[in-house]
């Protein structure tokens, strides 16, 4: 058997595992929290209402049927994009017309970035519109949506034409190491992006304002004091204008950092609920989580990269994907393309272990939080929370353990009265 046909035979294999594995975790997840639907968790019982509790459980199967659909749509544009013979096609295509080249490279990846974001179109309008709207979490309006999509493209094309063009120029003159190059620009690239953020990226989608309320600006200030941080000012995020979700986060490097809430927050939660917040904000930053996990995804996006360096040299890493590669010239973007096209197929694995390293840390921060102000406070902006957001307090723990980033509200809540 050639390396051509072992490939092709890996992959089928590989995304029948795929969608077998997610299907199979999304019917555990819909089960679940189904088959719990009618109580409110002991433990929950006085704090959250039966029609709370089946709210956020209708939200979470809602969702969990949209992703069954989308778990099969991304399989069929996989295929359709490889062994069917679509992004052949396309390359075909542009070469007819283009030429080989630089212009004809960066047109192939444009091209399978559109038509992926056409695919993708309608599921996200069932989401928005459909779930988020049904649920009332869905404040945007048809115009700002558009308005958004718009500036997310123009933003996209001037924010990622130079990237592209700076990585393929790599490839086409860093010779053998030039993943390594690639790499170094990748990562300068991002820290640039971080910095400019706050002032340049963000305020094209929602405005920020200093916050007004003096209590709880005075209790923040206190906070990071004692806390032995520093930031430039305090925002509010205008949330609400598309969403009635609710977050706190922090934008920006060292002293010129900023701690913005959503005006959704404000509403929801006590001075002293948001004090608490807060605090396990600043306890990422007291463990570093944010440079840890910078470092996790430096290093995983070299070792990608040094793969990909090597496939890009392989014949059969083409062919047994679908496409003809170029004999004479450059199959730089094909070959980039189809590692972004199979390499999610091949790392379902990691998902596990990034979803725990995640959970710990937001136990960490949640014991910082605890050490800086009363742990019932947290407590109980956690579970307004997860109530206003409709996330389920009955999960299925192996689905929790692929996917979720922050643990369910009863492992939090457990934790901190055992602490």
């Amino acid at each position: 058997m050639n390396a051509s046909l072992t490939l092709t035979l890996t992959l089928v294999a590989a995304l029948l595992a795929h969608v077998a594995l997610k299907f199979w975790l999304n019917a555990r997840q819909v089960r679940h929290v189904a088959q719990n639907r009618s109580h409110v968790p002991p433990n929950h019982a006085q704090a959250v209402s039966l029609a709370d509790h089946q709210k956020a459980a209708d939200y979470t199967l809602a969702k969990a049927r949209l992703a069954q659909i989308d778990i099969a749509l991304d399989a069929a544009v996989l295929l359709g994009w490889t062994l069917l013979g679509g992004l052949d096609a396309l390359n075909q295509v542009l070469l007819a017309w283009m030429g080989p080249g630089m212009g004809q490279e960066i047109a192939l990846v444009l091209g399978f970035v559109l038509v992926g974001g056409l695919i993708g179109l309608p599921l996200s309008l069932m989401q928005t519109f459909g779930v988020e709207q049904k649920f009332g979490f869905n404040k945007t309006t048809p115009s700002l949506w558009l308005a958004d999509m718009a500036k997310g493209l123009v933003l996209g094309l001037a924010l990622g034409l130079p990237l592209l063009w700076m990585v393929l120029w790599l490839m086409h003159v860093g010779g053998t190491l030039w993943w390594l190059w690639a790499w170094g620009a990748l990562v300068v690239w991002q820290l640039f992006l971080m910095a400019i953020a706050p002032n340049v990226i963000m305020p094209l989608f929602n405005k920020f304002t200093p916050l007004e309320d003096a209590s709880l600006k005075e209790r923040v200030q206190a906070l990071m004091q004692r806390s032995g941080f520093t930031a430039k000012g305090f925002f509010v995020m205008d949330g609400s204008r598309r969403s009635a979700h609710s977050n706190a986060f922090f934008t920006g490097f060292g002293a010129s950092k900023r701690v913005v809430f959503f005006d959704t927050l404000l509403k929801q939660l006590s001075p002293a609920e948001m004090e608490a917040v807060l605090a396990h904000e600043l306890g990422h930053f007291k463990h570093k989580h944010i440079l840890k996990m910078m470092a996790t995804s430096f290093s995983l996006t070299l070792v990608g990269l040094a793969l990909l360096g090597w496939l890009a040299q392989q014949v059969w890493f083409y062919t047994g994907l679908g496409v003809i590669p170029s004999l004479t010239d450059s199959n730089n973007a094909l070959a980039l393309v189809l590692f972004m096209l199979v390499t999610p197929v091949f790392t379902l694995f990691l998902a596990p272990i990034s979803s725990w390293r995640s959970r710990q840390q937001e136990f960490e921060a949640d014991a910082y939080a605890a050490s800086q102000t009363p742990s019932q406070h947290l407590a109980s902006a956690l579970l307004k929370l997860y109530q206003d957001n409709a996330s389920t307090l009955t999960p299925d723990p192996l689905y929790v353990k692929f996917y979720y980033s922050h643990p369910p509200a009863s492992e939090r809540l457990a934790r901190m009265q055992s602490a």
